[in-house]
């Protein structure tokens, strides 16, 4: 009896450890085609993470601060999916801010672009982006997350759509 349930376990243990696995394809770089670079929008947003030092709404920052940059670059009429990996995450501290009142942020992954009709993937982009952390305040009190997220996404839309649709600005992390 005891083989069998510790089978079962296994078993068990087997079929949820591919929820964790990255939801990326995986590959060499792979830009868009040039035509669907013009007509492409962006549906469903997917998130993975490795073995992250962040706080739990982690996804839900990335998703919700790309999901908005690439409305701003990505407005065509053409679906795709986007699948996001991001394997390193970094934020300065909020003490060493108030201490030095300078630092930055940074990001480390794969945006990968996907034909929802066929499952294909039709752009890869690794990206790694360091933003600004502000000054003494904004690295204080501001949302770190959001900050690096954006960041990611203003990669994204420049790697993949050749736009950064925001000027900069306080409502833009990114200074280009």
């Amino acid at each position: 009896m005891n083989r069998s349930l510790a089978a079962a376990a296994v078993l068990m243990a087997l079929a949820i450890t591919p929820a964790c696995a990255p939801v990326v394809e995986g590959g060499p770089p792979l830009a868009l085609p040039p035509g669907l670079a013009e007509t492409a929008s962006i549906g469903t947003i997917t998130l993975s993470t490795g073995w992250l030092r962040a706080e739990d709404d982690v996804g839900d920052t990335f998703i919700e601060e790309v999901g908005e940059e690439m409305r701003t670059c990505a407005y065509g009429t053409w679906p795709l999916d986007l699948r996001l990996h991001i394997e390193d995450l970094d934020r300065e501290g909020r003490l060493t801010m108030a201490v030095r009142g300078r630092g930055s942020h940074y990001a480390r992954g794969v945006a990968e672009l996907v034909d929802p009709r066929s499952g294909t993937v039709v752009g890869r982009y690794p990206l790694e982006v360091e933003v600004d952390a502000g000054g003494r305040m904004a690295g204080i009190f501001g949302d770190r997350q959001m900050i690096v997220a954006e960041a990611f996404g203003r990669a994204l839309c420049d790697a993949a759509f050749a736009r950064n649709p925001r000027r900069p600005g306080p409502h833009n992390a990114t200074p280009n």
